[in-house]
């Protein structure tokens, strides 16, 4: 993209400084929040970046799976827009005994 550290910290947040550690491999195990704003700006696919980094990634919903059953097949961007659908209808969950 032609961005230099600091083009990268003005795009990001994240600062020059981390950046060059991260060039340099000095950071090993970069964190997934860093991860995350790297792969939107570079238009990286989240959970490849995630893969190269060493973390765990889950698999797609398999063929076969209730939900895929009741979906069909889902992009990654439809599967995460589900995964914060769950998350928000959880949170709005209240605690036994409470109304």
């Amino acid at each position: 993209m032609g961005l230099s550290l600091r083009g990268v910290e003005v795009e990001t947040g994240v600062s020059n400084a981390y950046l060059s550690q991260l060039e340099g491999e000095k950071i090993k195990q970069p964190s997934p929040v860093v991860l995350h704003k790297l792969s939107k700006l570079y238009e990286v696919p989240y959970s490849l970046v995630m893969k190269l980094s060493g973390y765990p990634v889950p698999e797609p919903l398999a063929e076969g799976s209730f939900l895929h059953a009741r979906v069909g097949s889902l992009t990654e961007e439809e599967e995460n827009a589900v995964v914060d659908y769950v998350e928000f209808m959880r949170s709005k969950r209240t605690p036994r005994g409470r109304r």
